[in-house]
């Protein structure tokens, strides 16, 4: 039997499906464009094929065929059909223009653009990051001007995740991580479901491809048992709903892969099992009207007991995608937990559909008012970004503030404003007014008082306390160790008020504040000057202090990237030519570190230097425990007269957590440690042990060892320590005398 040729293949190919679809909400003489457009692009892609064997012009039918069951209009259909001419074919946007219009060429054009433009921002790098921040926001300002263009690139992003088994793995891997971080949440934020699961299920597949067989199996094995719970329930819900005079259509509903591996992740930090996700039993009623969705509420609550703080009113208060339903969850059948959810069809349909059951085909094109104002969201962030320093600001502000959950909350005159899940008391006021923020004294939520840096809840009323004398706003509330803002609009706001100061002021507090860090982490200043203008693409010394003293680079980032140029450099070192392989002790076994560049070595921290991951290290062999890991720069290593048994260490994986000394400075009063103790544990961090010195003023001094998991981790935990009322000073203890009664491995020089 003969095989097809690649042009056999494609004329094989036709759009019978896709004109079959577009017939059921189009009026027949706009499909005379759809076949043109896929003549056209057949012709085009003639010979071209793609990874996965097939002829190419099976991608631009399939991406079409998507673009249908979101029901766009006939142009939009015509443009995804022809969405890769421009580019893979060479056709000018001119001949489309002529051929198909200005509308399908422009469209085509964006559609190009986009496909260009690398939309990853999860890895962003000092010298990637700006370009691809502007690519980002070249991608919104594009769906501003048609929604069309980024629900065509869903589709076809879509189609390409089904399809990228036929690709290497680091492009899986990278085309995946695009999609988990911009194309799933961006069809999560539009509403668009059917798009947006499969796409976060199809990223993760190839992002943790263990995990995801691991909960498909738990999924298949309990599949017949939920079935028939779910059919039970539906069978009892329907005689009870009938018999009140409510026709409801009920189905089952299927959790996807990738929210049950988040809900996983949740669960197990409270130590709860996968048997006790609510919502794996879950079904959906459909009724005709908004009164027949509380009426079957309350008949479902009066049925089963439902469990507490498990109901959600999105139709009083629909998410910010324009999802509404009513979510409950109750006792079931059997004692299982069942999430029901309720919706009218219409509702339905806006939750599958999104953004897009509100671009659907009109006749003529014409688009109501109301559904431009359906993404005022992107509008408005397309005004924020305007007042944003650079592009890397605006990905900050997407991923913040538009790609995250949103609160609804009250103003003490009952207007509602949507903030990101996480915002403060401060976010609320910079939302309300640029000096209201600056001004800001304190805040009450539902009558109460409340710190700067409490998160707000759904349905908050708060209440702004301010000071017209207010010297303005705090440096404090521009780290992000403490909380004090978390949206990028009310960061922004507040660097421009400190870039406004004098420059010689700016310059002398971010001098201090890098001292302070730098004193921290137990790192010279002197010699990482250069390292961190270029980190940070500065090229004058005090124009990165003043940069640093009005916000504009942070604390937690030179950690951040300190601690990450500390690891490289110690990986990178060459070993001593004095230190011959041969002397590296015997496999005995341990995690985390690389003696010699060999694993599984028996390995343990020095308690005299207390390094973590981050710090530049060194092995020393002991004679019965192994490889003893200490700071380079610690005092018994400088004095060490055997420098054969000193080896190169490196750090491994962290698979552990590594303790450390911090000495904390503070005046006495009832409750520090507890409030101190209080900080470490929300951070998830133990403290393993503390020792008190009283210093005869007034003032105590506190030792104390924390398990840190590297350098990152312990600057944000010093950061809020303190700010602790009567804390003076926090910084890592640079004693690093042996404690007393701890074993000898090195010998002292004299």
């Amino acid at each position: 039997m003969s095989v097809p040729t690649q042009e056999q293949a494609s004329s094989t190919v036709t759009i019978d499906a896709l004109l079959q679809r577009a017939a059921q909400y189009l009026p027949e003489e706009r499909l005379g464009i759809i076949r043109d457009a896929f003549e056209f692009a057949r012709e085009c892609h003639e010979g071209q094929v793609r990874k996965s064997g097939d002829a190419y012009i099976t991608h631009p039918v399939a991406v079409a065929e998507l673009v249908a069951n979101l029901e766009l209009d006939h142009l939009a259909l015509a443009a995804a059909l022809l969405h890769d001419v421009q580019e893979d074919c060479g056709i000018p946007n001119e001949v489309l223009a002529e051929k198909f219009g200005p509308r399908v060429a422009k469209l085509v054009d964006g559609l190009t653009k986009l496909d260009k433009l690398p939309m990853n921002v999860a890895t962003i790098d000092p010298g990637r990051g700006s370009v691809q921040a502007q690519n980002l926001r070249k991608m919104f300002l594009a769906m501003a001007e048609d929604i069309s263009v980024v629900l065509i690139k869903l589709c076809d992003r879509l189609h390409n995740m089904r399809t990228l088994w036929a690709f290497p793995d680091d492009k899986q891997k990278r085309i995946a991580l695009e999609t988990q971080e911009i194309f799933a949440p961006l069809a999560n934020r539009l509403g668009v479901w059917q798009i947006k699961w499969e796409l976060e299920d199809l990223a993760f597949r190839y992002l943790e491809p263990e995990k995801y067989r691991e909960i498909a199996d738990l999924l298949a094995s309990k599949r017949v048992t939920r079935e028939r719970v779910i059919a039970d329930a539906s069978e009892i819900l329907r005689e009870h709903l009938d018999a009140a005079g409510i026709k409801a259509e009920i189905t089952g509903r299927a959790k996807h892969i990738a929210s049950i591996y988040q809900k996983m992740a949740r669960y197990s930090a409270q130590s709860k099992s996968f048997d006790q996700i609510y919502d794996l039993l879950a079904i959906r009623v459909f009724v005709d009207n908004l009164s027949e969705c509380y009426h079957a509420l309350g008949i479902i609550h009066a049925l089963w007991r439902p469990i507490p703080g498990q109901f959600d009113d999105y139709i009083g208060n629909p998410k910010d995608s324009m999802y509404q339903s009513l979510h409950t969850t109750v006792v079931g059948p059997g004692g299982r937990p069942l999430e029901i959810q309720i919706r009218t069809y219409d509702m339905h349909r806006v939750a599958e559909y999104g953004i897009a059951a509100h671009w659907r085909y009109k006749e003529g094109g014409k688009q109501q008012g109301k559904d431009e104002e359906r993404i005022a969201w992107l509008r408005q962030l397309l005004e924020w970004q305007r007042d944003l320093a650079g592009a890397d600001e605006f990905v900050e502000s997407v991923k913040t503030d538009i790609f995250h959950d949103q609160v609804f909350v009250y103003t003490p005159k009952g207007d509602v404003l949507d903030l990101p899940a996480g915002a403060t008391p401060l976010d609320f006021a910079y939302r309300i007014h640029t000096d209201l923020g600056h001004q800001t004294v304190g805040a009450k939520v539902n009558g109460r008082m409340v710190s700067l840096n409490s998160s707000v809840k759904n349905g908050d009323v708060i209440e702004i306390m301010r000071s017209r004398t207010s010297k303005g706003p705090s440096r404090d509330w521009l780290n992000s160790n403490l909380g004090y803002v978390r949206t990028t609009h009310s960061k922004e706001k507040i660097r421009q008020w400190f870039r406004k100061q004098e420059r010689a002021q700016n310059i002398e507090v971010g001098r201090d504040m890098l001292e302070r860090e730098m004193r921290r982490l137990g790192v010279e200043i002197s010699d990482r000057q250069d390292q961190l203008l270029t980190m940070f693409n500065f090229t004058n010394w005090d124009d990165f202090l003043a940069a640093l003293g009005y916000g504009g680079v942070s604390t937690n980032s030179i950690a951040r990237r300190v601690g990450a140029l500390l690891a490289e450099e110690e990986a990178a070192e060459e070993p001593p030519p004095a230190l011959p392989q041969k002397e590296a002790p015997a496999k005995l076994g341990g995690p985390g570190m690389r003696v010699l560049g060999v694993g599984n070595l028996l390995t343990t921290m020095a308690r005299c230097c207390n390094p973590v991951p981050g710090d530049q290290i060194v092995g020393y062999v002991t004679r019965t425990r192994g490889v003893t890991v200490h700071r380079a720069d610690c005092h018994n290593i400088l004095n060490e007269e055997e420098h054969e048994r000193i080896v190169e260490v490196e750090w491994g994986t962290v698979t552990k957590l590594y303790p450390v000394s911090v000495r904390i400075e503070a005046w006495d009063r009832v409750g520090l440690l507890r409030d101190i103790t209080t900080v470490v544990t929300e951070d998830k961090v133990n403290m393993v042990g503390v020792r008190t010195n009283e210093n005869g003023d007034g003032s105590v001094s506190i030792l104390a060892t924390l398990e840190t998991s590297g350098v990152e981790q312990l600057s944000r935990l010093l950061s809020r320590i303190e700010i602790i009322r009567g804390v003076r000073s926090v910084e890592r203890n640079q004693d690093r005398r042996r404690p007393k009664g701890e074993p000898a491995p090195l010998r002292r020089a004299n």
